[in-house]
């Protein structure tokens, strides 16, 4: 409130005072006055007894509160609350109270010997006008309260943006890392297939790679996306169980229900990584079919597939599937994947988000 006037975008200077500033400690002067003598405002004779004390009291004010402001400023730079907050605390109250009593004091010095004489040098009462600087002093630890109250505020949020900013950055780097790890992973694993089914079924890799370049399409129009309509997730999906129906032929079993109006979001590639796992872990072959049912329940999509694990795989999980989603959906909402597992089948339920 005080401070208010004090900074503005030219270089502090002592008698550099801004309007609001002035307009500010003369309102001051003048409430303190009328406090102690309103009848004084009445008449002119009585503004005429007081306009000296009136000079004083702005006078007072302006000092105290530029020095505030000088204080602030001082300190901002040399020790912020950030990393200093009781040091900082101490060593301002006391430098500004001590600057408050020593210009409190010679103003008033000034004041009794040449502004109002009652008076000289050689008979003043140095220890009695002590007395005189109590409520200037008062004054000044109301002025303090205020601009430390406000500087400490004014850095206190601006370091809680600055956190909150870092925190968004850093979701988002992890995001997009999560995000990085799809487009490789898919593709070493469509290659690894690809290069198994060129040795055993030159005409069946031949559709794969048909296949395959339309599904990947969609894997570079999605990797920058946060999140993805059900509807685009759910027709990738089928796609991607086409490409592998190329594959496994009857052994590779799906129906996907999902109604044309449902609505919601989810992490790109997340169907994708479910179906992998699952034709990953389980045995797909005519006499032992892999079951994969895709359906969506009270604003969930489940992903479920009967249980037939494969004895020996050959390669190792990279334990990128569902670690992955699991952390995505950490990253951008309170809601989570659940996973079930019974003996006779293995179920994913995904959340369907909503877009901010």
């Amino acid at each position: 409130m005080i401070g208010s006037g004090l900074k503005d975008n030219t270089p502090n200077k002592f008698w550099n005072f801004s309007p609001g500033f002035i307009g500010v400690n003369l309102v001051i002067s003048f409430v303190l006055a009328f406090s102690f003598c309103p009848a004084c405002f009445t008449s002119v004779e009585g503004f005429k007894k007081i306009w000296d004390s009136l000079l004083l009291t702005f006078l007072l004010s302006s000092a105290l509160s530029y020095g505030g402001s000088v204080a602030e400023d001082y300190f901002d730079k040399r020790m912020p609350w950030i990393h200093f907050p009781a040091k900082r605390l101490v060593f301002e109250t006391v430098a500004y109270m001590v600057y408050a009593f020593c210009v409190s004091y010679a103003l008033i010095v000034i004041f009794v010997v040449w502004i109002r004489p009652r008076y000289t040098l050689e008979t003043l009462p140095w220890k009695l006008l002590v007395q005189d600087t109590k409520l200037p002093m008062i004054l000044a630890f109301i002025i303090s309260a205020i601009l430390i109250s406000r500087s400490f505020l004014v850095e206190w949020r601006k370091a809680a943006i600055e956190a909150e900013q870092l925190k968004t950055e850093r979701y988002a780097q992890q995001y997009q890392s999560l995000k990085d790890q799809l487009n490789p992973h898919f593709l070493f694993n469509s290659l690894n297939v690809l290069s198994n089914l060129v040795y055993d079924n030159p005409d069946t890799a031949a559709k794969f790679i048909s296949q395959l370049s339309k599904i990947y399409r969609y894997v570079l129009d999605v990797q920058h996306e946060e999140l993805v309509p059900l509807a685009k997730e759910s027709e990738f999906a089928e796609n991607y169980l086409a490409l592998q129906k190329i594959r496994f032929e009857e052994g590779l079993q799906y129906t996907i229900s999902i109604d044309k109006d449902a609505t919601g979001f989810l992490p790109p590639l997340s169907l994708q990584l479910l179906l992998e796992n699952a034709i990953k872990h389980n045995v797909a072959s005519k006499a032992n079919p892999l079951k994969v049912d895709i359906f969506v329940k009270d604003d969930v999509l489940v992903v479920k597939n009967n249980l037939q694990s494969k004895s020996s795989m050959p390669g190792e999980s990279a334990g990128i599937g569902l670690a992955n989603i699991h952390k995505r959906y950490a990253l951008l909402s309170n809601q989570n994947m659940m996973v079930k597992e019974d003996g006779a089948y293995f179920e994913v339920s995904l959340p369907l988000l909503k877009m901010n």
